[in-house]
């Protein structure tokens, strides 16, 4: 056995291989930024959010407002970011505004509707209601997006969301027909929501 073939040789030239293959490791870890990319992702979006709505609340345009409206949204977001994980389950990309201008103008339509519902059967001499408690199954998996859909849901006179359990939303719902199966009861309270909150989130 030769001097190169020793056992301390062999254990030092493998260290160096680890060593090597950690570095290359790395280096590609801070070439991606994997763990800085969510945060970093979360803070342009609460930025951004919230500079709009600085803008709607003092209802002008001009620069100084602007400016500042800039700075307090990016040092709210700055101290938040952390807990802003639920974020990360936007699909972010150009069509993302239309989809959720799209999911508002649908959501808005739903509102007026069950308004005008909920007026006709309260001015109804017989009262036509039938409350129950129905399951509403939904095909969204990310915690934003169901709590989006269950706070749509609640918003909308006639059905309140009582619990989440997994992919199982638990409605209060007013008009509740007798027989009614998880298929029809998804189907009346929360499909048209769902198919809109998909475009853009998970």
């Amino acid at each position: 056995m030769t001097t190169s073939d020793t056992p301390q040789t062999r254990l030092k030239k493998t260290r160096q291989h680890v060593k090597r293959f950690n570095h290359q490791v790395s280096a590609q870890y801070r070439k991606i930024d994997i763990k800085n990319e969510p945060r970093q992702r979360r803070f342009v979006i609460a930025t951004l959010s919230l500079f709009i709505i600085w803008l709607l609340l003092v209802g002008t345009l001009s620069l100084s407002e602007i400016v500042v409206g800039l700075i307090v949204a990016a040092f709210t977001a700055w101290l938040s970011s952390e807990h802003l994980a639920i974020l990360d389950h936007l699909k972010l990309n150009k069509m993302t505004p239309i989809h959720v201008l799209r999911y508002l103008g649908v959501f808005g339509v739903a509102l007026l509707r069950a308004n005008l519902d909920m007026a006709r059967r309260v001015l109804s001499p017989r009262l036509p209601i039938n409350p129950a408690l129905v399951e509403v199954q939904t095909r969204l998996k990310s915690p934003l997006g169901q709590l989006i859909l269950a706070n749509s849901i609640t918003l909308t006179p006639g059905t309140l969301t009582v619990d989440i359990i997994g992919d199982h939303l638990q409605v209060h719902w007013v008009d509740s027909t007798p027989g009614k199966d998880l298929k029809q009861a998804t189907h009346a309270i929360a499909e048209s929501f769902e198919r809109h909150l998909q475009e853009f989130l998970e």
